[in-house]
């Protein structure tokens, strides 16, 4: 048979096995089921089940959506989960029965969360993406990529539902987290990265698998930081902050895009035929596959109310561009006989089947679709990944003040370690993350102990309260732990541990419910979106009252969003924003309060000093109101911003060509020296941001437009060189074409958005 001949074009292989096939079974590669639902796992057994079965013989599966997914919307925990090895042996199980079973042997697509390691039991946990996009190293976030690909597919995972390339413009949003930050040209940068990463030099490699663009478009800028909430936002606005990420990853090469739930003036992203087919497809040549996210298509009929029933709805998708539904049932339940009766033209199936087709031919799973169990025995969870987690989250931590308390001396007497983040690891994991041992999970009480394991003693430990309630019970405990110390750390902050209780998820779509159940302390992730973006609970009180004791008060925040307090701004002697930073976060912790590392994290979200500035992003509009009645509209904290244990200082700011105007497509040479001037070695983001003096259309006051993050030695000097070209100085104008207009620019580098030295250059009439 032709397209099992792997030596013809893939393009080929694709039109004659799409000449085979029944409608039945075109509809069936649109499709994709549960994948935990697909076996039962009995005593170290691994049994299909007779739904999938079923399903395989009645015209196939198209893709499994998180078959080796743990966590309480799966129902599977910790122990009855998969382990590596076992994983791998499921995914063959299941491909294998498919195969055989099939009339024309079909390999299913086996689709899996990875957007900081893949979310199977045993896989390396990595920093949430806020962590990892604080780190300003695009080159170490690709060697992180490469990691989650390489144990993704060693189990047989085939694409990956990452990189979020959102741009967050509301924190009190619930998936801040799984974002990069504010910034679309620094999460543009990652967006590369990521797809380089995953995919690596070919589809079909063993170490590769395929991208998913999410979420397409708009969804970090919804009404109020409500989850998938419309959003209101012009054309101008979209095509160079919220669309800007996507655009360069696909001109990157990635394989596959995921729709947002959002609507955008009025028109959800699922059924948006100028955003999928129009910009995607027409102006930006993505041949790839479009899969909706969880239950997006059943939200047009029971949501957005934009469809009649689910019929209605799925022949809206479809149309609209959607290759594949994500776990819904609208497709398969409807599209069969939409184009029996005439309602869809089979042409149009047909489009959306040969691009799913086409993404498995160029993975290479219609010549080998497994998994490898002993590779996955050996690669996931391995020590060079745990290193690289560890790695990773130490640059992800931003020192946000230090009054010379830190670092820690080994030998400066008893530390109290306090709080409810301080031992409990699910809490730094950040959201999508499965169930892992405890003794994978390094905490920051741990990562403390580690550091003084010859003296034990030293180290009192106390959790005082809970992430969310009211109950004062551990204060006492606390307070009494704290006055044996010679210097207290506070680990608060807040949590994205999923709940295994009743009626904490969303069965449609795997989101949590907000619930005023006990057992919850999860006040962040998906659903969870907040009014309010101070501590929860009595953590602030729990401060206060430590605080009084007059020791040496040290704060790590572990969190998925920025926290507003003041009053820990002021009276804390030094503060660490560590994030959700994954499983090797307390030992990363630890290394810098001690400082074997030098903090080097700078943030890429604005911190407000009150919920009530928002927002309050750096790039915003000049004419944005120069402050409210109670206070300015400036951040606690602006974006680009982070302490070292030592200091940088920048000279000789320089533009080329020096006092000559460019042509419009030219490029400008910016250069600048920067020296270490303290005792320790660490590293700097050097920053660059622009301003267009004066332009057609409104611009922001400024705009990154590059970075770099280097290592200097105490008294080192290093010149930093940066090009700006017709990518960096363009916008969209009036006709919402880029342009460059004549005029002056205004180049600012330095520290952060705030901190810089400026110079300017000038665009001359072409």
């Amino acid at each position: 048979m032709l397209y099992k001949d792997s030596t013809k074009p893939i393009p080929e292989r694709v039109e004659h096995l799409l000449g085979l096939m029944t409608v039945e079974e075109k509809v069936g590669q649109l499709v994709q089921p549960f994948g935990w639902q697909t076996y039962e796992h009995v005593n170290g057994e691994i049994r299909l089940t007779e739904s999938f079965k079923e399903q395989v013989k009645n015209g196939g599966i198209g893709s499994l959506y998180g078959v080796l997914r743990a966590d309480p919307w799966t129902g599977v925990t910790l122990e009855t989960g998969l382990s590596p090895r076992e994983g791998a042996e499921a995914v063959n199980a299941i491909q294998r029965y498919a195969i055989e079973n099939s009339r024309l042997g079909i390999p299913i697509l086996i689709g899996e969360e990875c957007s900081h390691g893949h979310m199977a039991i045993g896989a390396t946990v990595f920093p949430v993406p806020l962590s990892l996009g604080s780190t300003w190293n695009v080159d170490l976030y690709r060697e992180m990529c490469r990691a989650v690909a390489r144990e993704t597919r060693a189990q047989g995972g085939a694409v990956t539902y990452s990189p979020v390339l959102d741009v967050v413009r509301d924190p009190r949003w619930g998936r801040t987290e799984e974002c990069f930050g504010e910034d679309a040209y620094l999460i543009g940068e990652m967006a590369v990265a990521s797809v380089e990463g995953l995919q690596g030099e070919s589809l079909d490699g063993a170490d590769s698998v395929a991208a998913t663009l999410k979420h397409f478009v708009g969804y970090g800028s919804s009404e109020g930081g409500r989850n998938a909430g419309p959003v209101h936002m012009g054309r101008r606005e979209l095509l160079e902050v919220d669309m800007l990420p996507f655009r360069k990853a696909v001109q990157a090469g990635a394989a596959s895009v995921m729709p947002a739930y959002n609507e955008i003036d009025g028109v959800p992203c699922t059924t948006n035929r100028e955003l999928l087919d129009g910009v995607l497809r027409g102006e930006w040549g993505f041949d790839g596959m479009v899969i909706t996210d969880c239950g997006a298509i059943d939200m047009l009929a029971s949501g957005h109310d934009v469809a009649a029933d689910g019929r209605d709805a799925a022949v809206q998708a479809i149309r609209a561009g959607i290759d594949m539904e994500m776990s819904g049932e609208m497709f398969g339940k409807h599209l069969l006989e939409a184009v029996r009766s005439g309602e869809l033209e089979e042409a149009v199936l047909d489009g959306a089947v040969r691009r799913v087709l086409t993404l498995k031919f160029r993975l290479g799973l219609f010549e080998n679709p497994y998994g490898d169990p002993d590779r996955a025995e050996r690669v996931i969870g391995s020590a060079e990944h745990v290193a690289l987690a560890r790695k990773l989250a130490g640059e992800g931590i931003v020192l946000l003040k230090n009054s010379g308390v830190l670092p820690l001396s080994t030998d400066a007497g008893k530390i109290a370690v306090i709080g409810p983040n301080a031992d409990v690891g699910y809490n730094q994991l950040g959201d999508y993350t499965s169930p892992q041992p405890r003794s994978k999970v390094t905490t920051v009480l741990g990562g403390i102990r580690g550091k003084l394991a010859a003296a034990p003693e030293r180290v009192l430990y106390a959790p005082g309260c809970r992430i969310k309630g009211d109950s004062r019970e551990g204060f006492e405990t606390a307070l009494a732990c704290a006055e044996q110390a010679d210097t207290v750390v506070m680990v608060v902050g807040g949590s994205s541990a999923r709940d295994f209780g009743e009626g904490s998820i969303d069965l449609k779509t795997g989101a949590s419910k907000v619930t005023g159940n006990s057992w919850s302390d999860m006040d962040c992730g998906e659903g969870i979106d907040r009014m309010s973006l101070a501590l929860s609970g009595v953590q602030l009180e729990l401060i206060r009252e430590i605080h009084k004791l007059g020791k040496p008060l040290v704060v790590v925040y572990i969190n998925g969003r920025p926290i507003a307090e003041p009053w820990v701004d002021e009276h804390a002697d030094a503060i660490l924003e560590a994030w959700y930073p994954g499983q090797e976060g307390g030992h990363a912790v630890a290394d810098i309060l001690f400082g074997d590392v030098n903090p080097s994290g700078r943030l890429t979200v604005s911190i407000p000093k009150h919920v009530g500035q928002l927002p309050v992003y750096y790039n915003g509009k000049r004419s944005r109101g120069k402050r409210y009645l109670e206070d300015d509209s400036q951040p606690r904290y602006p974006f680009g911003y982070g302490l070292s244990y030592t200091e940088f200082s920048y000279a000789g700011l320089t533009v080329q060509p020096e006092a000559e105007a460019i042509l419009p497509g030219a490029s400008v040479k910016v250069t600048v020296d920067v020296t270490n001037t303290g005792e320790r070695a660490g590293a700097e983001v050097v920053q660059l941001y622009i301003t267009d003096v004066a332009s057609t259309v409104t611009r922001p006051a400024k705009e990154l437009k590059g970075f770099r993050k280097v290592w200097l030695a105490p008294g080192e000097t290093r010149r930093v060189e940066f090009t700006l070209g017709a990518e960096e100085l363009q916008y969209i104008g009036p006709d919402y074409k880029p342009v460059i207009e004549p005029g002056e620019f205004r180049v600012h580098v330095g520290k952060n958005v705030n901190d810089t030295l400026s110079a300017k250059f000038f665009v001359r009439e072409g």
